[in-house]
């Protein structure tokens, strides 16, 4: 049975939708959920589900990185992972973090990627116009949001959205692509999956 870590910042719908499906055959279960924000939303999710939690805030590291790192660093390899699940984790991860975990991190991005790399991705999708907006799961690499792509869900552009509603329908997705992902990711089939 796989063990997998799931990073968080904010509520984890992604985190619930993950560990929902890690149940009856599926190969992997969730072992922690960890955040930068001892007040996100998510780690009460997570307590809910039974899942053990932890925090390391990062306010406190402010202008030195590795340090945040070297303390986020503690509890997640207490858990031993073989996967670990960026999910809605708000923080740039060195590259000396990311190789430690290369080819067993995969991070879910808003957009469909390459397009859009970082923030405000549904903005960016309505400024230009894109017929087509969605989201992608890719492993995590040195460079932000630019590893393989694992799996693509795409959402039409309707003519009254804002990024309000195109983020909602596009989460919609999220919550269904991640876990096909995960589930592909543990077997040892990288195929990407297309939504």
């Amino acid at each position: 049975m796989k063990r997998v870590a799931i990073l968080i910042s904010g509520g984890g719908s992604n985190m619930v939708a993950l560990a929902r499906s890690m149940t009856g055959e599926h190969p992997a279960r969730p072992v922690l959920v960890l955040s930068n924000d001892a007040e996100a939303g998510g780690l009460t999710r997570a307590t809910a589900l039974g899942i053990p939690v932890a925090a390391v805030d990062h306010r406190p590291f402010r202008g030195d990185r590795a340090a945040f790192e070297a303390a986020l660093l503690a509890p997640l390899l207490a858990a031993r992972p073989d996967v670990i699940c960026l999910a809605g984790f708000m923080r740039i991860l060195t590259p000396g973090f990311t190789q430690r975990f290369a080819g067993r991190m995969l991070n879910i991005h808003p957009s469909l990627l390459p397009k859009y790399p970082g923030l405000h991705t549904h903005q960016r999708a309505l400024d230009a116009g894109d017929d087509q907006a969605g989201c992608t799961v890719h492993e995590v690499i040195a460079d932000l949001d630019a590893g393989p792509i694992l799996g693509q869900a795409r959402v039409p552009v309707l003519s009254g959205d804002d990024a309000d509603s195109l983020a909602a329908r596009v989460l919609v997705q999220e919550h269904r692509l991640y876990p096909a992902v995960l589930r592909r990711f543990v077997d040892g089939d990288r195929t990407p999956v297309m939504m």
